[in-house]
């Protein structure tokens, strides 16, 4: 039951942040009356779909991100062609479905060579019929079907592309901050759950303490409380307590703890890590109380600050170099991180959401090529020359930024897997 319930937990967490980031492109792009064909959570083959108004809602196989596919990003409908056969479909003598394929099969349709076509602006279809030449107004909404498929058209004023600059802005913009949002949410949450903290005057109370760890060799028990450290007094201050034992690494330390009301010394020695830093094993036992609504906001305000500090402080160490490869986690590393979260309890899991979430948020704020900050470099650059770039180059450098975030994918996937065939 406990492994159903992480495998449950683990999928959500991806659900949620991706849903929510997805309906942030989904949202602005609708209001400002782009024609979007579908909102997919996932990549892959698809497992189950359905259609409300013009959009079509897809679960696919793999949950590691989504896409709201918006009409004119790519090329979508088959380009019919002056002297082609076709069949259409009308209803009070507007071109309700547009037939490419299969027309001998095709019943209660008007076919015909096409002399001319404009589903895009004009809206309009010229056919010869048995030669009479014959002008169809088409429905803004009409369907393309092509290979068992019905496609609506998109005339250029439902694409993505004849949006305002500020409108595809905020339709870009709203995934990420769709992301901000909810794990400043999930803060608030996890703030009204645990409290705010309080501190003990007189020394830090020891949480889980680490099978085969310093702490445990050394006979720390959950709920010791720690008043000195190498005869410095604590008094509930478990920075300064952390601090002094990370800076100990392979050094004896003296711990004065209480345990049953009765005094005693522990001697122990903090094992170095690979970055030469003291752990002990052992976590604090937070001292809480139940937060006022202002206190909620003003806490919750202070922990998404700190995600997004620690956040942009490790990206600025990759970007200088400060960080190897083998330290980046790829979805397979990912994935194992959360599953051992989602053990710990639901309020670890809401702080690994909401950090999970607000990493995804400023990830796709970073310019890099195929991420959401570089499309919003272009729209700059478009709205600063007051016309777009070829459609035909910022698509080719969005192809390369994809192929290398592809590429990095693969590296990082490969040392997740390492790392757990090594354990």
């Amino acid at each position: 039951m406990e492994t159903l319930q992480v495998v449950v937990m683990t999928v959500l967490m991806f659900f949620i942040i991706v849903t929510v980031h997805e309906w942030g492109h989904y949202y602005f792009a609708k209001r400002a009356g782009v024609l979007v064909r579908e909102f997919a959570i996932g990549f892959g083959p698809k497992l189950f779909s359905y259609k409300k108004d013009e959009t079509v809602f897809t679960l696919r196989l793999l949950p590691f991100g989504g896409y709201a596919r918006m009409a004119g990003e790519d090329p979508e409908l088959v380009e019919i062609q002056p002297g082609q056969t076709i069949a259409i479909r009308t209803a009070n003598e507007v071109v309700k479905t547009i037939f490419v394929d299969q027309l001998d099969n095709r019943k209660n349709v008007i076919r015909g060579e096409v002399q001319s076509i404009d589903i895009i602006d004009d809206l309009k279809i010229v056919l010869d019929v048995d030669g009479d030449i014959q002008t169809f107004n088409v429905d803004p909404k009409a369907m393309m079907s092509i290979k068992g498929q019905d496609i609506q058209i998109a005339p250029r004023n439902r694409q993505f592309n004849s949006a305002t600059v500020g409108q595809r802005a905020l339709s870009i913009f709203a995934g990420p901050a769709m992301n901000f949002i909810l794990a400043f949410i999930l803060c608030l949450i996890l703030v009204r759950m645990t409290g705010v903290p309080v501190e003990n005057p007189t020394g830090v109370i020891l949480g889980q303490v680490t099978s085969n760890s310093p702490a445990q060799s050394s006979g720390l028990m959950k709920g010791d409380l720690v008043e000195k450290v190498n005869g410095t007094n604590i008094a509930g201050d478990s920075v300064k307590m952390i601090s002094l034992i990370e800076s100990s690494a392979g050094k004896p330390m003296e711990w004065t703890i209480e345990r049953g009301g009765k005094e005693q010394t522990v001697t122990i020695t903090p094992k170095a890590n690979e970055k030469n830093v003291g752990k002990v094993g052992v976590a604090v036992e937070p001292q809480t109380r139940s937060a006022s609504f202002g206190e909620t906001f003003s806490y919750a305000g202070e922990r998404f600050i700190d995600m997004s500090t620690t956040i942009l402080t490790s990206l600025k160490m990759l970007i200088f170099g400060q960080f190897h490869l083998n330290d980046l986690a790829g979805p397979v590393g990912t994935i194992q991180v959360t599953t051992e979260v989602a053990r710990q309890g639901l309020d670890s899991m809401i702080l690994w959401t909401a950090l999970i979430s607000t990493n995804l948020g400023i990830f796709n704020l970073l310019p890099i090529p195929a991420l959401d900050g570089s499309r919003l470099i272009f729209l700059l650059v478009e709205w600063i020359r007051r016309k777009p770039l070829e459609p035909s180059k910022e698509g080719l450098v969005h192809l390369i930024g994809f192929g290398m975030l592809f590429l990095l994918m693969i590296a990082v996937t490969y040392n997740d897997i390492v790392r757990l065939i090594k354990g």
